[in-house]
C-alpha cells in the first residue's frame, strides 16, 4: 500500500518536471526539505541556490523571460525567507513575467497561534501577484501547483504565489504521474479588424508601428520584421524592448519615449497613424502625454490584455489579440502607404542619430563619460549577447545606446524600476541560455544590493560579466538635487568598494578600467575568459540627466 504513495515534495517535483521546468531558484530553508530531497533523488531539475531570496526571485524572473516558461522560486523558509521574495514578485508583476513562487508556510496545526516566524503571507502577496493562495489539503497540492503554472502563463503573464504548509511536503498521497498543463493561447485579430487596420495604415501619410513585449513572448520578431519590410514603415519599440527588432535594421528606430531616442520619439508624436502591437502605450513609454503620442494621431491598438487597449490614448480600432499572429495576418492585407516624404525624413533622422552616437564614442574626457563607455560596450558586445540593465542614471542613458541583434537580448526592470536587479537577472538569463554571453550593466550603488550573488554565479558555473559604471553617487537623485534643490546634496554621494577585487576574492576575474579606449577590450577579454568577471570603471560624476522633471519645482535658494 505504501509503495503506491509518494510524499508532497515528490509530487511537486513531478509536476515541475512534467511542465518542462528544468531549473529552479531559491535559498535553502527548513520548510520544504522533502522537495529538496526529491530534486536530489530525481536529478532532472537543476537548482541554483542564491544568497538572498530576492535575488533568487530576479533570477527566476529573467529565466522566465528567456524561456517563456514560468520561473520557479522556492521560498524555502516560512516567514522571513518568503517575505524576502516580495520585491521580486512586485518586479515580476509589473513586468508581466510569469513566475511561480512555492512559498513555505507554517505547519497547519500551528497556524493562527502566533507561531515562530508566522505572518499572513497570503495577504502580503495578494496585491502584487495574479493570485496568492494557501494549499490546505495534501490532495490539492499537485492540482493547485498546476493551476499556478496555468495562471502564471495565461493571458497577460504574471507571478502566482502558492503557499504550502510545512507538513504538506511530508504528507503521503497517492502516486501521481502528472502531464504538462495545456495553456490556452490567444489568436490573431478578427478578419474584420485586420481589414480595418490594413485600410488605416495603407492610407496613412505618416505611419508608425509601435511594437512591444508581446512580440518577445510570442516569438514574433520575424513577423514584425516582415510587416515593416512589406509596408516600409518605421517601427519603434516600447520601453525595455529595444531587442524587438534587430539593431541596425533600416526600418527600426529603436526605443521611443522618455527613455528612448529623439528619432523614435518624434515618430510617435508626429505620426498620423500609429499601429500599436503587443504594447500598452504605458507610462514608461509615453508618460501618458501627448508629448510622446500626438493628440490627433489615429490609433489601432492590439494587445493580449483587452483592458489595456485604448486605456491611455483613445483607440480608433481596439483589438484583443496576439501581436505576432496579428502582424502575420496584416502583412498580406495592407498595402505600402504613400509616405515617401515621411520615409526620407526618417532615414535622414536616423543618419543624424548615428552621427551623434559616433561623436559620443569619441568623447575623450576622464573620468570616462558614460556615453563613451556605452559606445565602447556597444561595439564590443557579441551579436548573440544578452544584456541586463539596472535602474539609475547611467542605465537610463544606456536604455537606447546599446546594440541588440538576436531575439531576447535585453532584460530590464521595466515598470517597477527597482535598483539591484541586473546582476541577479544576468544569472537567471545565463541559466536559461548557457551558450550565450551575458553582460549586466549597473551603477556602483546598484551592485551593492546583490554583490554576494557574484559568488552564486561562480559556485554554479554560470559565468557572467558585470560592468560597474562607478560615478560615486545615487545618480538619479543627485541630478534632481542639483537641478531642483540648489545643489544641496544629502545622501547622494557614496563610496563603493573595488568590486573587481571582490570578484577575485570570490574566485572570479576583476578588471579595472583606467583610461578611455579600454572598456571595449576589457569586455572582450572578460567574455573570452569564460569566467565571472567584474569590470569597474570610474565615470564622470557630472554626466547626469534628469528624467521626471514633472515631479519637482525649483526651490528658492534664499528660502
Amino acid at each position: 500500500m505504501m509503495s503506491n504513495q509518494i510524499n508532497g515534495g515528490e509530487a511537486v517535483y513531478r509536476v515541475l518536471k512534467a511542465n518542462g521546468i528544468d531549473t529552479v531558484f531559491g535559498l535553502l530553508g527548513g520548510s520544504m526539505l522533502e522537495l529538496y530531497d526529491a530534486m536530489y533523488e530525481g536529478g532532472e531539475i537543476s537548482y541554483v541556490g542564491a544568497r538572498d531570496e530576492r535575488a533568487a526571485g530576479h533570477m527566476a524572473d529573467a529565466w522566465a523571460r528567456m524561456t517563456g516558461k514560468p520561473g520557479v522560486v522556492l521560498g524555502a523558509q516560512a516567514g522571513p525567507g518568503v517575505v524576502n521574495i516580495v520585491t521580486a514578485v512586485a518586479e515580476a508583476q509589473l513586468a508581466y513575467s510569469p513566475m511561480v513562487v512555492i512559498a513555505g508556510a507554517i505547519t497547519r496545526a500551528d497556524q493562527c497561534k502566533d507561531t515562530f516566524q508566522e505572518v499572513d503571507q497570503v495577504a502580503l502577496f495578494a496585491p502584487i501577484s495574479k493570485r496568492s493562495v494557501m494549499v490546505t489539503d495534501p490532495s490539492r497540492l499537485a492540482p493547485m501547483l498546476e493551476d499556478a503554472i496555468r495562471l502564471a502563463s495565461s493571458g497577460r503573464r504574471g507571478p502566482v504565489v502558492l503557499h504550502v504548509p510545512r507538513d504538506l511536503f511530508a504528507a503521503m498521497l497517492p502516486d501521481v504521474e502528472p502531464k504538462a498543463v495545456a495553456i490556452a493561447r490567444p489568436g490573431p485579430a478578427a478578419p474584420e479588424d485586420v481589414d480595418a487596420i490594413a485600410s488605416l495604415i495603407s492610407n496613412a501619410s505618416r505611419p508608425v508601428i509601435f511594437a512591444g513585449g508581446g512580440f518577445k513572448w510570442g516569438k514574433g520578431r520575424e513577423a514584425l520584421t516582415e510587416l515593416a519590410e512589406t509596408l516600409e514603415v518605421p517601427v519603434v519599440a516600447s520601453t525595455g524592448h529595444a531587442d524587438v527588432m534587430r539593431h541596425g535594421h533600416p526600418w527600426f528606430a529603436g526605443q521611443a519615449g522618455p527613455r528612448g531616442n529623439r528619432v523614435a520619439s518624434r515618430l510617435t508624436k508626429e505620426a498620423d497613424v500609429l499601429v500599436v502591437l503587443g504594447a500598452r502605450l504605458g507610462f514608461n513609454s509615453t508618460f501618458h502625454s501627448n508629448d510622446y503620442v500626438g493628440a490627433d494621431t489615429r490609433i489601432a491598438h492590439v494587445d493580449i490584455d483587452g483592458s489595456a487597449v485604448g486605456r491611455y490614448f483613445p483607440a480608433e480600432i481596439a483589438v484583443q489579440a496576439d501581436a505576432r499572429q496579428t502582424a502575420e495576418a496584416l502583412a498580406p492585407k495592407a498595402n505600402k502607404p504613400n509616405a515617401d516624404v515621411w520615409r526620407e525624413a526618417f532615414k535622414a533622422d536616423m543618419a543624424s542619430l548615428a552621427k551623434e552616437r559616433a561623436e559620443e564614442a569619441e568623447i575623450a574626457t576622464w573620468p570616462m563619460h558614460p556615453r563613451r563607455a556605452l559606445a565602447e560596450i556597444r561595439d564590443a558586445l557579441p551579436a548573440d549577447a544578452i544584456t541586463t540593465l539596472d535602474t539609475g542614471n547611467t542605465c537610463l542613458q544606456a536604455a537606447d545606446r546599446l546594440a541588440h541583434y538576436e531575439p531576447l537580448s535585453l532584460i530590464t526592470p521595466l515598470d517597477f524600476g527597482l535598483v539591484g536587479f541586473g546582476l541577479a537577472a544576468a544569472i537567471g538569463a545565463k541559466s536559461a541560455s548557457p551558450e550565450r554571453p551575458v553582460v549586466a550593466i549597473m551603477g556602483d550603488g546598484a551592485v551593492g544590493y546583490t554583490m554576494v550573488e557574484i559568488q552564486t554565479a561562480i559556485s554554479h558555473n554560470l559565468p557572467i560579466v558585470i560592468i560597474v559604471l562607478d560615478n560615486e553617487a545615487w545618480g538619479a537623485e543627485k541630478a534632481y538635487q542639483q537641478e531642483f534643490f540648489g545643489g544641496r546634496l544629502l545622501g547622494a554621494e557614496i563610496q563603493s568598494p573595488r568590486y573587481d577585487k571582490f570578484a577575485e576574492l570570490c574566485g572570479g576575474k576583476g578588471i579595472w578600467v583606467d583610461a578611455v579606449g579600454k572598456m571595449g577590450p576589457a569586455l572582450k577579454d572578460a567574455i573570452a575568459s569564460n569566467q565571472t568577471t567584474v569590470i569597474q570603471c570610474k565615470i564622470d560624476p557630472g554626466a547626469l540627466m534628469t528624467l521626471r522633471k514633472d515631479l519637482f519645482t525649483k526651490q528658492d535658494d534664499n528660502d
